[in-house]
């Protein structure tokens, strides 16, 4: 199995979580996060005290698929959150070592 962690940019996020789950991947999580991607706007940039500079809002969305999805997986978040000529983001894969439920039968 194999975690895949994806940071694009926030006005990219309902249109990849769709297509994902429009290929059967559902089970995705979402966290809202400052990053330094480049922004679409000026309006897009506000200031960090904590990063010291210039940050914009991004996604960070994750999701762990068997090792035969990764490239499925990885292929539509890299087309479907791309945004102009620059780069629009990154994904990352992981190996997951052990995945356990919580609660359950």
């Amino acid at each position: 199995m194999k975690l895949i962690k994806a940071f694009i940019h926030h006005v990219r996020t309902p249109d990849v979580v769709q297509a994902l789950a429009d290929a059967g991947f559902r089970n995705i999580t979402l966290q809202d996060v400052k990053g330094i991607l480049k922004p679409l706007s000026d309006d897009e940039r506000e200031f960090s005290r904590d990063a010291a500079g210039p940050v914009i809002s991004e996604t960070r969305l994750s999701l762990v698929c068997e090792d035969s999805d990764v490239e499925a997986v990885t292929s539509i978040i890299q087309f479907v959150a791309k945004v102009g000529p620059h780069i629009s983001g990154w994904v990352y894969v992981s190996p997951v070592d052990m995945a356990l439920p919580i609660g359950g039968d």
